[in-house]
């Protein structure tokens, strides 16, 4: 498995919504068609930090969700909402592990 880590800062906090809302309705949907999709999540953190984690097959598969993203960002017309270009960590999964955790 592969994953791409994509790390937003800047994010216009007024558009938290907005964002949160065409992320579900119009990327992940794109995402889910790539080949290899395992899974797609976004965490907003505090003071306009989002960070998205991409889960595909291969590396291949995550470089075209890198691809997907960024026209996404244009088509839907968020540059300001995300100002800055993402700092981008991409690799293999080395160590894994799904279940429920327990608190």
């Amino acid at each position: 498995m592969h994953a791409t880590i994509r790390r937003y800062e800047g994010v216009d906090t007024g558009r938290t919504e907005e964002l949160t809302r065409k992320v579900n309705e119009t990327l992940v949907p794109q995402l889910q068609k790539v080949d290899g999709f395992r899974g797609y999540y976004l965490v907003e953190s505090r003071d306009g930090v989002f960070t998205s984690l991409g889960l595909f097959a291969s590396p291949a598969q995550s470089d075209e969700a890198t691809t997907i993203a960024a026209a996404w960002v244009k088509d839907e017309q968020l540059e300001s909402a995300l100002p800055n270009p993402p700092r981008i960590t991409s690799g293999k999964v080395i160590a894994q592990q799904n279940g429920v955790a327990v608190a």
